[in-house]
């Protein structure tokens, strides 16, 4: 199979200690942790590697840009740790996620995100074609890392399907369609067609400088864009979509 990936970049399967010990760093890099407490310690990075998972890494000649942690679950299919990497490596890092799994047989991926990143929620579930299958409350409780630190931890789960494409969703127009949240700052949040087929949900612009900024503010905008979630999920509905400028897009069939 061949790997959609810019051009300089490198994919490699990680195996020896130096390589994951460099691995561990990164994500200590991007979680803003002491690389005395990173997220993923390279010893159990190199137990998973030991029992059959994978640490993929994306290289620039030397300088690592990117790795990303998978395992198989006890259904047979694929879930995916962590993923991470520098601007416009993160798809050729879940493309050989994709290659691995799917030469051992793994029919779909699995892995989380905070939902308010909107970026991430852009990169899941357009460019790569995954659903939003599932919304955890405050999945980890309390994270000390830098980017996490000071909020809830509540993830939405989102199922990729290895060998299909990805999934195309007609939906009509959000502007038309009746306010039913307001947000904390005063304007919508979300809205819904007269259907109950779609639904939007906005998200701030950046969640990570805002919890920085305005830890107070940034935890409001948690309980507001989970109280939409939690209820649309138990609808039925699936998160199908994000829009470059912020909303969610979530669907369902037909109304319950």
């Amino acid at each position: 199979m061949t790997l959609d990936r810019p051009p300089g970049v490198s994919i490699r399967t990680v195996h020896d200690v130096a390589g994951l010990a460099a691995v561990s760093d990164y994500f200590s890099f991007v979680w803003q942790t002491p690389r005395s407490a990173p997220p993923y310690p390279a010893e159990v990075l190199h137990s998973l590697v030991h029992a059959g998972g994978a640490v993929h890494a994306a290289y620039e000649g030397a300088r690592l840009a990117g790795a990303s942690v998978a395992v198989f679950g006890p259904d047979g299919d694929a879930y995916s740790l962590v993923a991470a990497a520098d601007q416009g490596r993160g798809y050729a890092v879940k493309q050989a996620q994709r290659a691995w799994a799917r030469g051992l047989g793994a029919r779909t991926m699995r892995w989380t995100f905070d939902p308010l990143v909107g970026r991430n929620a852009r990169f899941n579930l357009v460019k790569l074609g995954a659903t939003g299958t599932e919304y955890l409350v405050d999945f980890y409780g309390p994270m000390a890392d830098g980017v996490n630190g000071g909020d809830e931890s509540d993830r939405l789960t989102v199922t990729w399907e290895l060998a299909a494409p990805a999934p195309s969703y007609e939906t009509t127009d959000r502007d038309t369609a009746p306010v039913t949240h307001t947000a904390p700052d005063g304007a919508t949040l979300a809205c819904r067609d007269l259907a109950g087929r779609h639904l939007w949900c906005r998200v701030p612009d950046d969640i990570v400088r805002l919890r920085a900024a305005d830890p107070e503010l940034a935890l409001r905008w948690r309980y507001a864009v989970r109280e939409v979630f939690t209820e649309a999920f138990a609808q039925g509905f699936r998160a199908t979509g994000m829009s470059r400028d912020g909303w969610y897009t979530l669907s369902r069939e037909a109304a319950a």
